[in-house]
């Protein structure tokens, strides 16, 4: 990766600023949150308590000497960064602390009655039962009329915008936004993607999942497409190893979401029976690799993942947080070239993500003026424009 100056890190520390937003308002909420959905027990509350107050005014301090996963994090930077400000650091590096610590509060990894029970779970089984996602599920049934092509566009667009997957079904709301004089997509490379995946049933598809729910189930149903029109041979679908970022999805998550669709009706069942298979013979495999949860960028991968990937026809990774570790969390400018930030990536990588973030690269100058002068800085953050970035 060339060398820029001008892209520093981005870190936490200054008020009003969105990542000082997050650490300051967002990560004490999300504790409250937790504290809310479960009865958990004194120690718990202890732990919590003692979490707020530290990640909003105290330092970072060490894991325990007896953390089973200490030898990763001495790796990804613990000790250099312990009894610093959790604002001083990478906004990345806190955040992802910030997950672990919660994980360790509630007693996640520690053996005893509350081993393995993802906190953030209510939140993600509620969205995944909720009527907005049975009125998507029904709605598979008009694509199922589409040509196989159409159907493969609109369940790319289904699984590019996540929670808003309605929008990838309408196909007819596509033509629209690109009439807008701000395009919701901001940049779109989707034309270059497809023909990654041209070679029948040869190839292997790698996708690197961002949220569980209903954002996981568009990812789902993209590789069931994917798969079922020999269009890859194999998938691979990287989840986190443990509760990650709130809805991050686990293979627990991956389960909840099939189990979601073979037991709908019509075309979904037909995806989640196809998904079902493909999980049973091989031809869908999970991986949880402790990398999925490191507080780094992909450009510093470890050897095996790098190898995972290398092989792939494509990986896709999705969402903003993947997004971030792909082409470094770092205020580029806007015109950095996605190919020269993504050009240590073992294979052919796209992008599918909505934005989130203050990070974001490959836009053209007008484009990037356009976005300024009708929002400012705010299509940064708001979660209302998406991109798809492509690197061969």
């Amino acid at each position: 990766m060339s060398d820029h100056p001008t892209a520093p890190v981005i870190l936490g520390g200054e008020p009003g600023t969105f990542p000082h937003g997050v650490l300051a308002e967002r990560h004490p909420a999300i504790i409250r949150q937790v504290r809310e959905a479960f009865p958990y027990g004194p120690e718990q509350h202890r732990a919590l308590d003692a979490l707020l107050a530290g990640c909003t005014g105290g330092t970072i301090e060490p894991l325990p000497a007896d953390a089973h996963d200490r030898r990763h994090w001495e790796a990804w930077g613990m000790d250099a960064y312990a009894g610093r400000s959790w604002y001083d650091v990478p906004w990345l590096w806190s955040e992802s602390w910030f997950y672990r610590r919660l994980l360790h509060a509630v007693g996640y990894f520690a053996p005893g009655p509350w081993q393995g029970i993802d906190p953030f779970r209510p939140s993600k089984l509620a969205e995944l039962d909720s009527p907005a996602t049975d009125e998507e599920l029904a709605a598979l049934d008009d694509l199922a009329r589409q040509p196989v092509d159409e159907r493969a566009r609109a369940l790319l667009h289904g699984s590019l915008w996540g929670n808003r997957a309605d929008l990838g079904f309408r196909l007819s709301a596509e033509g629209a936004e690109e009439t807008a004089a701000v395009p919701a997509l901001v940049a779109d490379d989707s034309e270059r993607l497809w023909p990654l995946l041209g070679a029948p049933g040869t190839g292997t598809l790698c996708l690197v999942a961002d949220n569980a729910g209903r954002e996981l189930v568009p990812d789902l149903l993209l590789i069931a497409h994917l798969l079922a029109h020999g269009r890859v041979a194999r998938a691979v679908l990287h989840v986190k190893p443990y509760p990650y970022y709130v809805s991050d999805a686990t293979t627990a998550d991956v389960v909840d979401a099939v189990r979601r669709l073979t037991g709908a009706e019509g075309a979904a069942a037909e995806y989640g029976r196809g998904l079902w298979a493909a999980l049973t013979d091989g031809r869908l495999t999970l991986r949880a690799h402790p990398f999925s949860c490191a507080p780094l960028p992909y450009a510093d991968m470890p050897d095996g993942l790098r190898a995972d990937f290398a092989v792939a026809a494509l990986t896709v990774v999705k969402g903003d947080l993947n997004y971030r570790r792909l082409v470094g969390d770092r205020y580029w400018p806007p015109t950095t070239p996605f190919a020269e930030v993504t050009a240590y990536f073992p294979g052919p990588v796209a992008a599918l993500r909505t934005l989130k973030s203050d990070v974001i690269t490959g836009l053209t100058a007008d484009t990037e003026a356009a976005l300024v002068a009708a929002e400012e800085q705010r299509w940064r953050t708001g979660g209302t424009h998406a991109l798809v970035q492509v690197r061969t």
